[in-house]
């Protein structure tokens, strides 16, 4: 399998402070990337619409003080474009079950307290253990740890329960994100009303004692219609209907949204107040270590590395390779891959050669137009696009002149 050549150069210290972002053209420096490179690129580069390619690319710079400032540069963005955003929608949600905690305030109630999910009706599941939990007890912190080493979504469906639909719109909409929508679990069959239905939860101390209790809920909330088809047909029990998939009532939240939602927690200190997440500094802490850390590194919860291989979520960089390309390399990001949308969100650093930058990116491997066919192109296309990119931008940046030391 064909890489593309990693250039190993010295870093000359200096700085750069300004930030923009730049449309597609000749003078745009991801098109020029992408164009610099046509043995890995052609075939993007030639119809970048037919892809639906977004990208966001995040050069940092420090001073003197270690100060970290940002240069921004897009590709196509564009967000009348739809994407299926998959599950980088685990991030927002994991950062708000912790800020969730912070606001209820409650003495003894900690992301590590027992939390019982019950039903309310016969559409919805209860959950009273965690297999992959050492102690077998679920708890939000283990849940945010199997979101972000191998993107669980069961784990994911039981913080969107915690905190229902109305609560995550309202709070990415004070944070600066207006548009996004989050409105359903992952991976399950239910009605646009059994979405918006969450289940009663209640949390215990180790004595079993209820620390807290939350009712089921129904959203009152007001969403957007995804009304968006694409494609030319879908499969349907088993058979072909020819017609556009309908996408109408999915989730939706912008690249700039995830790209930005990451920065403010590698950078809260740079972040506007209004938009940074309610969170400790142990918090911070916790989730950067399972954004980071490979599936292999955990204790618990305890993977199987001969399904989940170390780089099973890193999708930049790495694509599908199982060997760990960079190892020098530190990725804290999160991925997501549906209906032939594959996305990867991240911040990337290398203290060894100097190097630190944010990179996000969406692209679909859905060339044929059947959606629900299981037949997308991720290996050949999605994968090797995330992994080529990845190292065309790291190459990119051990040649950037003008930066000064990380101090970590």
């Amino acid at each position: 399998m064909k890489h593309l050549f990693l250039l190993i150069l010295l870093v000359i210290p200096g700085l750069n402070i300004s930030l923009f972002a730049q449309n597609n053209d000749a003078d745009n420096l991801l098109y020029q990337i992408l164009q610099k490179h046509p043995e890995f690129f052609k075939r993007i580069n030639n119809s970048p619409d037919s892809f639906r390619v977004q990208i966001i690319y995040t050069q940092i710079n420090r001073n003197k003080k270690n100060k970290p400032s940002f240069k921004e540069f897009g590709y196509r963005l564009n967000d009348s474009e739809y994407f299926y955003p998959a599950s980088t929608v685990k991030m927002p949600i994991a950062l708000l079950a912790l800020e969730k905690i912070n606001e209820l305030g409650i003495p003894g109630l900690t992301m590590n307290s027992i939390m019982i999910t019950d039903s309310a009706s016969d559409s919805q599941d209860f959950v009273y253990n965690q297999p992959n939990a050492m102690d077998g007890a679920p708890t939000i912190a283990n849940y945010i740890k199997q979101i972000f080493l191998v993107s669980d979504n069961d784990a994911f469906n039981r913080l969107y329960e915690f905190l229902g639909p109305d609560y995550i719109q309202q709070k990415l909409k004070a944070k600066g994100y207006p548009d996004a929508i989050i409105r359903h679990r992952l991976q399950v069959s239910k009605t646009l009303e059994q979405q918006l239905r969450t289940n009663p939860v209640r949390f215990y101390d180790t004595a079993g004692n209820i620390i807290y209790e939350q009712p089921a809920q129904i959203s009152k909330g007001k969403f957007a219609e995804t009304n968006i088809a694409l494609g030319k047909g879908y499969m349907k029990s088993g058979n072909l209907v020819a017609s556009p998939f309908s996408f109408l009532n999915k989730n939706r939240i912008y690249l700039q949204d995830l790209h930005h939602i990451l920065q403010s927690v590698i950078f809260p200190n740079i972040t506007k107040r209004k938009s940074r997440f309610r969170l400790t500094e142990q918090d911070y802490a916790f989730v950067k270590k399972y954004m980071q850390i490979y599936p292999g590194e955990s204790d618990t919860p305890s993977y199987d590395t001969s399904y989940y291989y170390n780089t099973y979520c890193k999708f930049l960089l790495q694509g599908s390779e199982r060997k760990t390309l960079f190892p020098q390399v530190k990725i804290y990001n999160k991925v997501g891959d549906a209906y032939g949308f594959l996305l990867d969100v991240a911040y990337i650093v290398d203290e060894i050669n100097q190097v630190e930058f944010m990179l996000s990116a969406v692209i679909s491997c859905n060339t044929d137009g059947i959606f629900n066919d299981d037949k997308y192109e991720y290996d050949s296309l999605g994968f090797p696009f995330m992994r080529d990119l990845g190292i065309a931008v790291y190459n990119h940046e051990l040649m950037r002149k003008g930066k000064l030391p990380i101090i970590k």
